[in-house]
């Protein structure tokens, strides 16, 4: 008789236990930019909604960042790192693919022996992380897991491209994922449109290149329907949504999701993310960045339904409902 292999069983549900973020001393203003290139701050403002962004320095690197994150998010959510056994670490900015940023950063934070990968779905990476975290943890593959969402986007910005310099900034996000009793994190709705590859890429393979009308049209088409996709398979209604959680690549977009999903019977007083207009766009970690700046503001409770949805170069999106923790 064969052998029967025996498999895990996990919790039936997860959450969030706590976030955490980080974000470069340096601000960069639009008036600064205006001394390097041809724009000036009304001009950034009114294309992409931006006041100002972070940029780090030469001598602060990805991992610093997602370090300084992840510490954040674990006093937060209450976890010492030896409870974590897991790592995700979104982002598509490593100087080099080898050796992983999650590893470093696993070490660093005192989580030894740590499952630690990167995940590279660009813009969608946290939501893309936040999706694998849960399952893993329900399928039993692990037990509390910790995913960074973390950028340095200006070691790969052309320094004077007006398209792309008033828009890409630097820093990370994270989120403590645990098991829960009632369910915090809904299932992931994601895909992507491989077709539209080269809307968003490296250039010679040193600077980020994107065609702006095409994303743009393509996200303010797209997007809203992701995020009804990913209530429905939440068993939520539009109306339902407190808080509204996009990516923050650009504040029309922003916009543009959510007039679509009040059309659709979100509600009026469902309050909308901004973080574009002094975070800059941040890709991966743009979403639990967002959330834990909100959450200082307090515009942003615990137990509200969050609706996040991330989206970019890949092209790549995935979204889920979550509660706040």
């Amino acid at each position: 008789m064969a052998p029967v292999l025996r498999l895990k069983q996990g919790p039936a549900a997860t959450r969030v236990l706590g976030v955490g973020s980080h974000q470069p001393e340096r601000r960069v203003t639009n008036d600064d930019l205006s001394q390097l290139m041809d724009t000036n701050d009304q001009w950034i403002r009114d294309r992409v909604g931006i006041v100002e962004r972070r940029f780090a320095e030469k001598d602060e690197l990805l991992v610093d960042m997602a370090v300084a994150a992840g510490t954040n998010a674990l006093a937060d959510a209450g976890v010492e790192p030896s409870e974590i056994d897991t790592v995700i670490l979104p982002n598509c900015t490593m100087p080099s693919p080898i050796p992983n940023a999650a590893a470093q950063v696993a070490d660093r934070l005192g989580i030894k022996a740590a499952g630690a990968f990167d995940l590279n779905a660009a813009c969608a990476g946290f939501c893309y992380g936040l999706g694998v975290a849960s399952d893993l943890i329900r399928s039993g593959s692990a037990g509390k897991v910790l995913v960074i969402g973390a950028e340095k986007l200006t070691d790969w910005v052309e320094p004077t491209d007006r398209a792309n310099a008033i828009i890409f900034a630097d820093g990370a996000g994270a989120a403590v994922v645990g098991p829960s009793d009632e369910p915090g994190i809904g299932p992931v709705a994601w895909g992507s449109a491989g077709d539209l590859v080269e809307t968003i890429y490296m250039r010679e393979h040193r600077f980020l290149y994107q065609e702006g009308q095409s994303v743009f049209r393509w996200a303010t088409t797209q997007i809203a329907p992701i995020a009804l996709r990913a209530l429905e398979l939440a068993g939520l209604e539009p109306s339902d949504v407190d808080v509204l959680i996009p990516h923050q690549a650009n504040l029309r977009i922003v916009e543009s999701i959510a007039k679509k999903l009040r059309a659709k019977g979100a509600r009026e007083d469902m309050v909308v993310a901004d973080d574009i207009r002094y975070s800059g766009n941040t890709s991966s970690a743009s979403i639990p960045m967002a959330l834990d700046h909100m959450r200082k503001a307090g515009s942003v409770r615990s137990g509200d339904v969050i609706l996040m949805v991330g989206f970019g170069a890949g092209l790549s999106y995935a979204g889920q409902a979550v509660l706040c923790p």
